[in-house]
């Protein structure tokens, strides 16, 4: 690489770009008195071996040109500016500063007061300064080559109705798969290993998504504690992925990973992380964002010097200004055209939605337009998390057209009907017919609300059976730590038990959550490992488990009821264009005369307003008509389809449910969760005959099309 003379370069793109011949440089800062590019020779070095103040500047953007530089130059910056914590700015140049465009980070981050632009030690807390040079102990930023053979490889745009998702942890998923070599476990070619991709489609998923990739760091505490961030939630680079999922520590792996996944017609989301940063709240360390510009990239309380907190952990993104903004929709872009992602789960969405102001929630802020407006981004798969810690956070309905859910309300909805709440029929008959009361309006869809029973965070699905209250000693907070909240029941006994009996209904229970998931309207989720039967121990907030209690255990992969009693659901979902509308039922009669969706009570008649507004009511039965689908023919014409029926009942007790007359009188039960591994011998029933539903139940029956006409 040349030590000669910096050129002037461009402000643009931001970040380090390599065009062959060298480098170019570019950094946005507003509070920059000077900036300095320093250049290193390995990631562990505490001395630049040579340093460059950028002379130029366009604007606020600062740029050069390093001639003959390329792949492999490893750089940082330091920011020269005033230290005014009361004021907003927050500017020392003794602290090594990461790129917020840099592609990879290299080395590690062994956490020391040098980190800190304040002294530790100093009564005066963050308004006192720290001279201590952070170089040595931070990750240096990489220059990279991004081209890549793609060799043909596009987004896949599996439509909404036909995907079916499944949430997991690059490493968790992986790290005790016997199958995978053991140095690929835990990594992205470890996840596109033949026997993941094999297990993932025998379980219909059309997409996998991934708790976040972007470059994290492991918070101070809990390293001091001798715990990590398992789960991601703490970037530190929005554009580098994490290596510590790299087996060859190339960003090329992740492209691997993507297109052996396409080629599976497996799409590939991201849990992404833009409501915040690692850098925490005013007592945090200085690693990017805050050295280069606080002001510009946080949102700052009335009195400056302390940050506003909409996400829990000290700071939030401030997208309301142009250059943050721009940094979030730049990333965005840069994973979906230069890492071939189909999509983005965004983490605490409703803080990148708050305007300036009062930084109300809004529908029409200027991250919402952005977004909308994109060529790029609106083409893809955009989920929301509705919903953050500030005032009026909780959005659940609340986003714009184009975007989907999670669905918060389906999850406690489900939970409280299945543990056999009072009062809990309607609202369970209202998630699983699509949550038209919360996104019939302006335009959006059934498929927006991303149905989820359980997520990473919180219980699995064999702890939200097993346990009533949370377990969370091990995470060293007093079992203070993760959600109370949890509308969970451990059908007897907590925890771990040999008793046959209560571990039957656990079983039963976890069936009917899972047909429940798949046969609703909507989108589903389900957790990666539920299929397997993992549990956490009663932990319901394990983000700093990086351990055996956060891996999926493969032991019974092969064999495990749930694992063939979720592909039977996928299958059946698929086969089933009744239960995948992308419009909303309206229950009323159609050109036949009948109705989409007909409920009915245990005798066969339909349901009267009394008995919705009954609070012992727990079970009902419901008929969605295959004559009023939206499956169309190659030419756009209406495609009669099968009938279904669904039977749920939450009460202890068997119940005998009266068939009502419907078109032909032939019923086919194909699903009956109380049955071994929910298959119940395959018959007709008809009209009139009842049929013995167990207590805490499901059954779905079919009716062909033939027979409907």
């Amino acid at each position: 690489m040349s030590g000669g003379t910096l050129r002037v370069g461009r402000p643009w793109p931001l970040g380090a770009t390599w065009d062959g011949n060298g480098i170019n440089f570019a950094l946005f800062s507003s509070a920059a008195e000077r900036v300095d590019l320093c250049v290193f020779d390995a990631p562990e070095d505490a001395t630049a071996r040579i340093t460059w103040p950028l002379a130029h500047r366009t604007g606020h953007i600062w740029h050069g040109y390093l001639p003959e530089a390329g792949p492999g130059t490893l750089y940082g910056w330091r920011v020269h500016g005033p230290y005014a914590p009361e004021q907003g700015s927050r500017n020392n140049a003794a602290k090594l500063l990461i790129d917020p465009y840099a592609r990879v980070l290299r080395g590690a981050l062994p956490w020391s007061q040098a980190h800190y632009a304040y002294d530790l030690e100093d009564d005066d807390g963050d308004l006192s300064f720290n001279n201590e040079d952070s170089a040595g102990v931070m990750p240096k930023c990489e220059v990279i080559d991004e081209a890549y053979d793609w060799e043909g490889d596009t987004l896949l745009h599996t439509p909404w109705r036909d995907t079916v998702i499944c949430e997991l942890h690059v490493k968790g998923y992986t790290q005790r798969h016997p199958d995978v070599p053991p140095a690929l476990r835990g990594t992205y070619a470890g996840l596109a290993t033949e026997p993941v991709i094999a297990h993932l489609k025998s379980l219909g998923v059309t997409a996998v998504e991934l708790l976040p990739v972007h470059a994290f760091v492991d918070d101070h505490r809990l390293t001091a504690m001798g715990k990590r961030n398992f789960w991601g939630y703490n970037t530190l680079g929005f554009f580098a992925p994490e290596m510590r999922y790299s087996a060859t520590g190339e960003v090329n792996e992740f492209k691997d990973m993507v297109k052996r996944l396409h080629r599976a017609g497996i799409e590939v989301l991201l849990d992404v992380v833009y409501n915040h940063t690692a850098e925490g709240n005013h007592l945090g360390p200085t690693l990017s964002l805050r050295g280069i510009d606080n002001a510009a990239y946080y949102r700052l309380a009335h009195d400056r010097r302390y940050h506003v907190d909409f996400t829990g952990t000290g700071n939030t993104l401030d997208t309301h200004h142009p250059m943050a903004l721009r940094l979030v929709m730049d990333s965005l872009r840069y994973w979906v055209t230069q890492m071939h992602v189909d999509g983005f789960r965004f983490d605490l969405a409703t803080a990148l939605a708050r305007g300036g102001g009062t930084a109300d929630y809004d529908i029409r802020s200027s991250f919402f337009a952005a977004v909308a407006q994109d060529p790029v981004l609106s083409q893809v798969k955009l989920i929301a998390e509705p919903w953050d810690l500030g005032h009026g956070g909780y959005r659940v309905g609340g986003f714009p057209t184009g975007w989907a859910e999670w669905n918060g309300r389906y999850r406690d909805d489900v939970r409280a009907y299945w543990r056999g709440d009072e009062g809990a029929l309607p609202a369970f008959a209202r998630r699983l017919s699509g949550s038209a009361d919360l996104y019939q309006h302006d335009g959006r869809r059934p498929v927006d609300s991303i149905n989820l029973v359980t997520v990473h965070d919180g219980f699995t699905l064999r702890d939200l059976v097993s346990y009533n209250e949370k377990h969370n000693e091990d995470n060293g907070e007093g079992n203070r730590d993760g959600e109370s909240h949890n509308l969970s029941w451990n059908c007897g006994v907590e925890g771990e038990t040999h008793d046959e009996a209560v571990l039957a209904l656990r079983a039963r229970q976890q069936r009917n959550f899972l047909a429940t998931l798949f046969l609703s309207h909507g989108t589903p989720l389900l957790l990666g490992g539920d299929e397997l039967g993992r549990t956490q121990q009663g932990n319901n907030n394990a983000y700093c488990q990086d351990n055996e209690l956060s891996w999926v255990d493969w032991t019974e992969a092969r064999h495990h009821p749930l694992k063939a009693f979720v592909a039977r659901l996928a299958a059946l979902r698929r086969s089933l264009p009744a239960l995948r509308r992308t419009d909303f039922l309206t229950g009323l009669p159609g050109p036949d005369g009948r109705k989409d969706l007909t409920w009915f009570n245990s005798a066969g008649l339909e349901m009267s307003a009394d008995e919705w507004h009954n609070p012992a009511a727990r079970s009902a039965c419901a008929i969605w008509c295959g004559q009023q689908t939206d499956e169309r023919d190659a030419q756009g014409r209406p495609q009669p389809c099968e009938s279904v029926l669904m039977i749920v009942n939450a009460y202890h007790d068997r119940l005998r449910f009266a068939l009502p007359a419907y078109r032909s009188d032939a019923w086919t039960v194909v699903l009956d969760t109380a049955a071994p591994e929910g298959e119940p011998p395959r018959r007709e029933w008809h009209a009139g005959e009842r049929y013995p539903v167990a207590g805490r139940s499901l059954v779905l029956m079919t009716q062909s099309h033939s027979e409907t006409a």
